[in-house]
């Protein structure tokens, strides 16, 4: 089997890649600086208007994970540039909205195209880079996801200077058409000829939306009782959900992937790490803004975060095929919690250069965590598996950014959201993944007798 493409198709596979995640995470994230715009000209109020935002995310979430399977049955290739298209045709309904909920179903037919690619980019990264170097193409695609994140609010508040807020969706497509364009290249695996387990499908997406749903619901200040029958309905279908998936050789749900100790491990770690980040960089905005600091300066002090890790992740992902991620994750989240416990006990009065001092340290901690614990879920998972292995790294990724901001939510509420409550909280998350990413040193966790078969990995420390 071969390992990895050649050269000179690997570079036009991987911008293909880098393009298609760009695409994903501008267009998260652009809409936010539209949406005091959008609720003007719609005319609706701001509360509603946050739903442009919640549907998105919610969509993604409960859809990620059957497309990872889907992928699987009709070709990574073909669903990952059909999700782009159908994304480029929604975005361009976005010129015909001209009410809130036809906005709203374009949004979620965004998502579903943003799901279908979104799901498949890491076991498409797997094909393209030989083993040796995936931690390293990880890297490189942690970058790509960070500097688009850092973009989207400076690129949505350029464009509403100079055109109407649709075009603000539109600045997204011409990443579209440049990995279309380059999609040639894209490694193009046989799909298997398998049936589709549409209701398996359907209750993995109940299953999230309705949990989510559910503590959304009652964050926003909904019926307490409407919103725990949400959550319960949510766990019902969650637990016959699990009880069918066991059933099944390749399941929707990776309970398969799961019940090795050290991807399970690296699955909480990774939830702990995206909660505990987004709860800072969502909580922060409104600590900066009690403390007198305008609007660019909020933005300035937060962006050394994304600027450092746009510099750490790729040497951690380089690092991570040559020492144990184990190591690497266990450093990173030390680091992280010292700059979130510094950022929690920060002057009444603080400066600007104590602020970003800290915030590049905690950046540079989840940089170093962050790449490592990506390639040792997606390396460890058999090839026939990297498909679900992705979506599950991506699906953590969106449940734990979506907790984060509904923790938040929830502290603001309690009104300790503003002050330095989030970083302590902040603090205990990454405890946990640190201490998830340590136990994975331990022999009894490693599984080496697995891991030595696996002609993917080349040394059987680089998974510990």
């Amino acid at each position: 089997m071969q390992d990895g493409l050649p050269l000179p198709r690997r570079f036009y596979a991987i911008g293909a890649i880098s393009f298609g995640t760009a695409l994903i995470i501008i267009d998260g994230g652009v809409a936010n600086v539209a949406l005091p715009t959008i609720a003007r000209d719609l005319h609706v109020g701001s509360s509603a208007v946050v739903s442009i935002v919640t549907i998105y995310q919610l969509t993604l979430v409960m859809l990620m994970l059957p497309f990872a399977a889907l992928g699987e049955r009709i070709g990574l290739k073909r669903m990952y540039q059909l999700g782009q298209l159908v994304f480029t045709i929604a975005t361009l309904l976005c010129f015909f909205a001209k009410s809130l909920p036809f906005l709203l179903i374009v949004r979620a037919a965004q998502a579903i195209g943003a799901a279908a690619a979104l799901s498949l980019s890491s076991a498409l990264l797997r094909q393209i880079y030989p083993s040796k170097q995936l931690g390293r193409g990880l890297g490189i695609n942690s970058v790509v996801v960070t500097s688009a994140a850092a973009a989207a609010p400076t690129l949505g508040g350029l464009v509403l200077a100079i055109a109407p807020w649709p075009w603000v969706f539109a600045s997204a497509i011409p990443f579209a058409l440049m990995s279309l364009a380059l999609g040639f290249a894209l490694p193009n695996p046989a799909p298997r000829d398998e049936p589709f387990d549409v209701v398996g499908a359907v209750m993995c997406a109940a299953m999230f939306g309705l949990i989510i749903g559910g503590l959304e619901s009652a964050v926003h200040g909904n019926s307490p009782v409407i919103s725990a029958a949400i959550v319960g309905l949510g766990l019902f279908v969650a637990t016959k959900f699990v009880q069918r998936e066991r059933g099944e050789a390749k399941p929707i749900l990776p309970i398969d992937l799961l019940a090795q100790p050290v991807l399970a491990l690296s699955v909480i770690g990774a939830f702990a790490a995206f909660t505990a980040s987004m709860t800072l960089l969502i909580s922060t905005p409104f600590r900066l803004h009690d403390l007198g600091f305008t609007a660019a300066e909020i933005g300035a002090a937060i962006a050394p975060w994304p600027l450092t890790n746009m510099v750490v992740a790729p040497l951690a992902g380089w690092l991570s095929d040559r020492i144990p991620a184990g190591v690497l994750g266990g450093v990173g989240m030390a680091i992280s919690i010292t700059a979130l416990t510094l950022l929690a006990t920060m002057p009444a009065d603080p400066s600007y250069f104590q602020i970003a001092w800290r915030m590049a340290l905690c950046g540079s901690g989840f940089g170093i965590f962050l790449p490592p614990n990506a390639r040792l879920i997606i390396g460890s998972a058999p090839r026939e598996r990297a498909a679900a292995a992705g979506g599950l790294v991506s699906t953590v990724r969106l449940v734990g950014q979506t907790t984060g901001a509904t923790l938040v939510a929830a502290l603001l509420a309690l009104g300790v959201g503003a002050g330095n409550v989030p970083p302590m909280v902040a603090a205990g998350l990454a405890l946990i993944a640190g201490v998830c990413s340590l136990a994975r040193l331990r022999p009894s966790i490693r599984n080496p007798s697995q891991a030595e078969t696996r002609d993917d990995i080349p040394t059987l420390r680089q998974t510990r």
